[in-house]
This record gives C-alpha cells, sequence and structure tokens, in this order.
C-alpha cells in the first residue's frame, strides 16, 4: 500500500520512519515511493519457520547472520530503502547494525508475498536486490505453495513437494518448502 505517492529521497524517507506516529510501521522506499508493507499471521509464520530453518543450519557452520525486517540500502541508490521479510548477511566480521539502514544488500533476500503484493512488483523486487548485490532471492507465495528462486544467472520455481536448497550462499543448506509452510 503506498503511503506517498512522489518521489521520496532517502534523506526524506529516513525523516518520514523517524516521526513518532511512524515508528511501529512497516515502511520501504521503492523507486522513490513510500510503501508500507502489509504483515498477516501467515506471513509471520512463514517467515518465522525460514529463519528458524536457516539459523539452526547456521548454528553448525559460522558463515553469517540470518534476521527478518532488517533494513537494506544501496549506497549508490537514493530512491530504495528495503526491508526484505527475512536476510541472511554472510560477512561475520561487520559490525552489527544496531540503529537505522545496512548499507548494502543481503547476500540472501526473502521475500513473501503479502495480500496487496503484486506479483510483477514482487519479481522486480528480486532483480534489483540481484543488481545491487544480493546473490540469491526466495520469493514465497503462500497460496500457491511455491517459491521462486533467483540468482544471477538462473530463475526457477520450487515447489511444496521439492527441495530448497541455498545455492552458494548457504552451502549444503537443503530442506523440504513444505517445511516453510508448516502450522499454516
Amino acid at each position: 500500500m503506498a503511503v506517498q505517492k512522489r518521489d521520496v529521497t532517502v534523506a526524506e524517507f529516513e525523516n518520514f520512519i523517524a516521526l513518532s506516529e511512524n515508528r511501529e510501521r512497516r515502511l520501504e522506499l521503492v523507486n522513490g515511493e513510500i510503501v508500507e508493507k502489509v504483515v498477516t499471521q501467515e506471513h509471520g509464520i512463514i517467515a518465522g519457520n525460514s529463519v528458524t530453518e536457516i539459523n539452526f543450519y547456521l548454528r553448525q557452520r559460522a558463515i553469517g547472520r540470518a534476521a527478518v525486517e532488517v533494513r537494506h540500502r544501496a549506497t549508490d541508490d537514493q530512491e530504495n530503502d528495503l526491508l526484505p521479510d527475512m536476510s541472511f548477511a554472510a560477512d561475520l566480521n561487520k559490525t552489527v547494525i544496531r540503529e537505522g539502514t545496512v548499507s548494502s544488500m543481503p547476500d540472501l533476500a526473502v521475500e513473501i508475498k503479502a495480500p496487496n503484493d503484486s506479483f510483477k512488483k514482487m519479481r522486480a523486487k528480486a532483480r534489483y536486490y540481484l543488481a545491487h548485490g544480493s546473490r540469491l532471492v526466495w520469493l514465497i507465495f503462500p497460496d500457491q505453495r511455491v517459491i521462486e528462486v533467483y540468482t544471477d544467472d538462473d530463475e526457477y520455481v520450487v515447489g511444496e513437494d521439492e527441495m530448497l536448497n541455498g545455492g552458494n550462499v548457504l552451502p549444503d543448506f537443503s530442506i523440504p518448502v513444505r517445511n516453510l509452510f508448516k502450522n499454516l
């Protein structure tokens, strides 16, 4: 859901989200437009399942950090400040950001389709992540129970009865897709 339909810069966006009435809202800047992310219980369960599976994997391999709703921005872009539903960053040497936006894209960005998301905008966002430094993107579609997987050189769909892997971002990570839809 668009909050403002005008060209907003990152600086203006930061001022807007700092307002007391906006602090609890899930807002992101997409191509200069402030957009409010609509999350549901279904959305939260899938995000929780995703980060749980990856964190179990990371307990055995200290290769990075997984988190939900971490703000990311490419340093060379003044029109986008994104809030992936779940993300993974492989660099443990970087300081954990305690306030504001991470100034790079995550290695893995996960977006879960909300009722107000269009397939077209989600796919455009996946390509944006890849063009600005992400190496892997998962778009999760709860109604279809599928995941679209995006890398620099491939795009494919994984169904509920198939296995999802982490490619070269999460080596040897593999889970049944159905695990992400548990408890729905």
